[in-house]
């Protein structure tokens, strides 16, 4: 991300019965990638993709809303994919789940 480029936030929902769960797996399972980090009082994942690139997961009763904040909007859209496809993966019972994407505008 260059000096003048502004970061892309999108705000996500993925509507599942189990939010805490999916999140402690994913936590889990990049934790060997990343420094991740999981709050169980507040049911929060964090997941440091890079300098520039994090996602923010946090259970709520209809799912899980999800803060992604990327240097770019091609690397955006590229990890709410990546979110997706591991998400599917550990709510296989559930899947595929259903996702909302807004991205949030720069005042």
């Amino acid at each position: 991300m260059s000096k003048t480029d502004a970061p892309v936030t999108a705000l996500g929902l993925a509507r599942c019965e189990k939010p805490e769960r999916y999140i402690q797996q994913l936590v889990k399972h990049w934790s060997h990638k990343m420094a991740t980090s999981y709050d169980e009082g507040d049911g929060m994942g964090v997941f440091p993709f890079n300098d520039h690139d994090n996602a923010v997961m946090m259970a709520r009763p209809e799912g899980i809303a999800i803060t992604l904040t990327t240097g770019e909007l091609d690397r955006n859209e590229h990890l709410r994919g990546v979110i997706e496809r591991h998400l599917d993966r550990f709510a296989f019972r559930e899947a595929p789940l259903e996702y909302e994407w807004n991205e949030v505008k720069e005042a």
